[in-house]
């Protein structure tokens, strides 16, 4: 049966009203000048290099973002070296999942506890000391893409390594590879030498509130 030509299956749309078309257009002119900005700052982006990256503040999630980078280097096939300072071999859900790429990825947690738990600064520099020739033998590495260096920055901190021998060795790094340093308190003389340092802040925090530390969340 045909259908009456005033039938909704033969209606005609309704043109959107002129102020949204307006508003419309300009957004979309907008967007296209604003691409083209953008295009033209990617496009003078030509260099590329090995980066020193810094992640410190009193916020969570330093050594969480580093892991992030260790897993999106893991992603295309790239060797990683992990190398924890201060803390102790936890049992950490980073470190079991990362446990799967071993083939890629050395892990070595060579710290004895935090400062405040070991009570003896000679047993602290001594684990450091120790800590930064893996560290050092890394960087050396030209199959290495990527070295983690977890909490380096409270070993700095304390003075249990010497940060003109720390900064010279990553500035001596083989080539291209990337390095990043976690933990609060970073050395000013770190942050200049860095190419990109991100401070966490701190707005709000279960801990504060009595909530301990839980798996999946903190370890």
């Amino acid at each position: 049966m045909t259908q009456p030509k005033d039938h909704p299956a033969h209606a005609t749309p309704a043109a959107p009203p002129a102020a949204e078309q307006d508003d419309a257009t300009r957004h979309r002119e907008k967007m296209q000048k604003r691409k083209a900005v953008q295009d033209q700052e990617v496009a003078s982006k030509t260099l590329e290099k090995g980066l020193l990256l810094v992640n410190t503040g009193p916020g969570k999630g330093k050594s969480t973002a580093a892991f992030g980078m260790v897993l999106r280097t893991v992603g295309y096939g790239r060797k990683v070296v992990v190398v924890q300072f201060i803390k102790g071999a936890w049992d950490t859900g980073e470190h079991r999942a990362l446990e799967r790429f071993s083939d890629l990825v050395e892990w070595h947690a060579l710290g004895e506890g935090f400062t405040w738990e070991t009570q003896d600064k000679a047993r602290d520099i001594a684990a450091c000391t120790r800590a930064w020739a893996v560290a050092k033998a890394a960087m050396q590495r030209p199959d290495v893409v990527l070295v983690v260096l977890d909490e380096l920055n409270v070993a700095l901190r304390y003075d249990y390594l010497p940060i003109a021998q720390v900064l010279a060795d990553i500035a001596g790094r083989t080539p291209g590879q990337h390095v990043i340093v976690t933990g609060r308190n970073a050395k000013p003389e770190l942050l200049e030498q860095a190419d990109l340092v991100t401070e966490m802040g701190q707005v709000k925090h279960h801990f504060r509130a009595g909530v301990k530390a839980q798996q999946g969340v903190e370890f």
